[in-house]
């Protein structure tokens, strides 16, 4: 009798040692799949520009947001939008908005060349007022080179389009650029 006491209590013993160590296997087992991060927001970056200017009866506001993607350490595209306000006092008044499409070519990591072509619709009051007025739309395609260092680029920038009704005094303009 104590000989089958001792199998039955070494079965049952045998039984909790056997599920007991299963289970610690199992616990170790990872059921859930691993979620993996999400690329496509690590490669964004987001910058663009913000300008106040006021003087004797003049005014200049604008805001030009913009996103790029980063494909590699070498390119990246995007795109920005754009407003501004141009006011003289007595003379005109403006309102410039639009878009951009945006690419960039860093061949070595401290130069960054640019191109980006701009559509604006201009919308100007000759007089100040409403009764003299023009609505067109002004197109840009800016081919750039800059330093650059952290998320900050500075540099120059030459509008190839540019004619006698560009909304820009000279084609040839230097920029700040910020991504982060």
């Amino acid at each position: 009798m104590t000989k089958n006491c001792f199998l039955n209590y070494s079965k049952s013993f045998l039984v909790i040692i056997t599920v007991f160590f299963s289970s610690c296997l199992f616990a170790q087992q990872n059921d859930v799949p691993v979620q993996l991060e999400n690329q496509f927001w690590r490669n964004v970056q987001f910058g663009g520009g913000i300008g106040l200017g006021f003087g004797s009866g003049y005014t200049d506001v604008s805001v030009a947001p913009s996103v790029i993607y980063n494909f590699n350490e070498y390119v990246a595209l995007g795109v920005g939008l754009q407003y501004k306000y141009l006011k003289q006092k007595d003379f005109y008044a403006s309102h410039l908005y639009g878009g951009s499409a945006i690419g960039f070519f860093n061949p070595l990591p401290e130069i960054q060349l640019s191109a980006e072509l701009e559509q604006l619709r201009v919308n100007v009051n000759l007089d100040g007022s409403n009764s003299i007025s023009e609505n067109y739309w002004n197109t840009a395609l800016f081919i750039g080179a800059g330093y650059r260092s952290g998320n900050a680029t500075i540099g120059a920038r030459y509008n190839v389009l540019t004619d006698k009704n560009n909304i820009y005094g000279s084609a040839f303009m230097p920029f700040i650029r910020f991504y982060f």
